[in-house]
């Protein structure tokens, strides 16, 4: 405990640091500030009952894939908020960047001119965002004007309210990238993911007391006993989560010596340190916004007159949405760790810096030692994550409550251990880098990167 509370007077020592947090929680602090604000024309006192009914928003996503999307908007999905789409058009529209910079000649070039080919990128990804939005807005409209009709306010066209609704919406969903974007720029932490983090956090204490209850509350619950074994099996899981996340298979490298004038410099051996799950949680984010888009196509119907397909890709406990889901988690994996981690670049720095690895040729070699490491290690490593993310569906197998059970493993829990130890890595970082005992004893943290700070 002593240490604990010296560590955080040291993070308050440090002026940058200090700084950067406390911009953090006011940028989280307005981001949930603004999923409390309703779309103008929604009159919330009828909303919020026809929620607490179980009708309306409230029970769409009190189960099914619905329940997943308002849970990375915070709830701003069923209380029909200006933050109700919240960050996952922008994933998706990163998503389709970073394929076509792989598939399609002209945004590879743009990819390999350095950063002003990535400002060009990057700028294709909002006009795409924009271009999901004015698409996704409308969808998200139309279901609400189906589900929650009668809290329209009276006397408001339907065109006069979706025009404006579209708008805000779009904004809103806009105005949370930017808030992300300055959280990483002069906050801690990527902005992005802390932003899908934290609508996760939102939802944590409610879910967890609603499983509390439901354990409690009759005969066939299970009790005390069936509590303990539920909240011991999470921990496990979290514990499987955050040893798969900081995982590292070193891989030796020895500097040959050079000599310059009459000093010798080199000849130690350091480590490349490749991580089990190089990508984090890119793949889980990736292939959970994929999944989200036969949601926004039933949208536009009666989910009741769906097909056998689209009703099970709906449902996140079905057989056939856990196979696509695990399915997408695998390929993303092994799609991000390649274009993350480039074995032949890594092979040309070596050899330029007069490094080999022992017993591999410098070149060609290498760079083939290196990518068979890599595959090895990333195949268990993307079977394990898709693992962890279908949990929920076993959770539910032991009558889990639907909205505890996405924190048994799945999305949720990965977004969140992946996130909170890039987090905490960075916080030692600054800790480190200034002379202060890191926040752990051994002073290691392994972040997204996969490097120890020392």
């Amino acid at each position: 405990m002593k240490k604990f509370i010296d560590t955080l007077k040291n993070i308050w020592k440090i002026e940058d640091l200090r700084q950067r947090l406390l911009i953090t929680v006011l940028f989280v602090a307005i981001y949930r500030f603004g999923s409390k604000i309703v779309l103008p024309g929604i009159n919330y006192g009828i909303l919020k009952g026809m929620n607490e009914a179980g009708g309306g928003l409230g029970g769409q996503t009190k189960e099914g894939l619905m329940s997943l999307l308002d849970m990375f908007s915070g709830g701003a999905f069923s209380q029909a908020s200006i933050f109700a789409l919240g960050i996952m058009p922008y994933i998706s529209a990163s998503i389709v960047m970073q394929l076509l910079a792989v598939a399609v000649p002209y945004f590879q070039k743009m990819q390999r001119e350095g950063e002003s080919g990535r400002k060009k990128i990057s700028m294709y990804t909002r006009y795409l965002t924009v271009a999901i939005l004015l698409f996704q807005a409308p969808s998200y409209l139309i279901n609400l004007r189906m589900q929650v009709g009668s809290a329209l306010t009276d006397g408001i066209s339907w065109m006069a309210f979706m025009i404006p609704a579209t708008i805000i919406l779009a904004a809103g969903s806009m105005f949370i990238l930017w808030l992300g974007e300055r959280i990483t720029d002069k906050g801690i932490g990527n902005g992005v993911s802390m932003i899908i983090m934290i609508g996760i956090i939102a939802r944590l204490p409610g879910a967890f007391a609603q499983e509390v209850g439901s354990r409690f509350a009759s005969a066939t619950g299970g009790g005390l006993v069936m509590f303990l074994i539920e909240i011991l099996i999470l921990l496990a899981v979290v514990c499987a989560s955050i040893l798969l996340v900081q995982g590292v298979r070193k891989v030796p490298v020895q500097y040959a010596k050079r000599v310059v004038g009459n000093k010798q410099y080199g000849g130690a051996r350091q480590y490349i340190p490749l991580k089990l799950f190089a990508a984090n949680v890119m793949p889980i984010i990736f292939a959970q916004a994929l999944m989200f888009i036969p949601l926004a196509v039933v949208q536009y119907s009666n989910p009741d007159n769906a097909s056998w397909f689209m009703r099970n890709m709906l449902d996140h406990h079905s057989w056939l949405y856990n196979t696509v889901f695990a399915a997408l988690i695998i390929a993303f994996t092994y799609f991000y760790t390649a274009i993350t981690l480039n074995p032949t670049q890594m092979a040309e720095d070596m050899k330029r810096n007069n490094g080999f690895i022992p017993g591999v040729k410098p070149g060609k070699d290498t760079a083939e030692y290196i990518d068979t490491v890599m595959s090895r290690i990333t195949l268990p490593g993307s079977l394990f994550i898709a693992f962890i993310a279908i949990m929920p569906a076993f959770a539910s197998l032991l009558d889990v409550k639907d909205e505890f059970s996405q924190f048994f493993g799945g999305t949720s829990l990965l977004i969140l251990v992946g996130v909170v130890l890039d987090t905490l890595q960075q916080i030692e970082s600054h800790l480190l880098m200034r002379h202060y005992d890191g926040l752990l004893n051994s002073g290691r943290i392994h972040g997204r990167g996969g490097v120890a700070a020392y």
